[in-house]
Parts: C-alpha cells; structure tokens; sequence
C-alpha cells in the first residue's frame, strides 16, 4: 500500500516561496517513475482542489490560479515529489496533499501566507 507524507509547510508573507515535499512509499522506483502524482489544497470552508499534476511522462498541468507560480516536480532516485511556490499569495492559504489520483493521500502540510 502506498504511503505518502508531506512536509515543508510553514508560514511566510506574501510574495514568499515555500517549497513542500511529498515522501512516497510502499511504490517500486518503477512505479513512482511511470505514475501520476498531485498537489491538492483545501483552505477552510472551500473544497479540495488540484493545484499541480505531473503524469508519468513528465508532464504537468496547473490551474490558472497557480500556474506561473507553483512548479511540481519529482525525484525518481527518493520517491520524493516537490512542490515549488513562488510569489505565495493570502489566498494560496491551506492545507496541502499529496495523492496518488488512486485514493492515497497523505495527511497534509499546513500553508499560511499573511503579512
């Protein structure tokens, strides 16, 4: 069973960067190579959303919200997926998840972007 945890979340002022990591486990070097991965947030009160994809081959797909500002990528050699965001905004305020688009999720990272 594949096991995800999220790290790197903090809280920093607006035009900040943070960059979260997603530690995959229980997926061969095979499998995590030639997956699909993604970022979701939740803020309160709102619903959970996808703000970063990377597909097997290595492309990514990004929300209009974000895109320009967030980057996904991975590390094939740590089973680790990243998640770069630059110029965060008090809107990009959440908590943000890992999954697998198969039903694993990790229990999320808290972002908090105030002046």
């Amino acid at each position: 069973q594949v096991q995800l945890v999220e790290s790197g979340g903090g809280s920093v002022q607006p035009g900040g960067s943070l960059r979260l990591a997603c530690v995959v486990s229980g997926a061969s070097g095979i499998t995590f190579t030639l997956h699909a991965w993604g970022w979701y947030r939740q803020a309160p009160g709102k619903e959970r959303e996808l703000v970063a994809q990377i597909t097997g081959g290595g492309g990514t797909n990004y929300p209009d919200s974000v895109k320009g500002r967030f980057t996904i990528s991975r590390d094939n050699g740590k089973n680790t997926l990243y998640l770069q965001m630059n110029n965060l905004k008090p809107e990009d305020t959440a908590k943000y998840y890992c999954t697998d688009f198969y039903g694993s999720w990790g229990l999320g990272t808290e972002v908090t972007v105030s002046s």
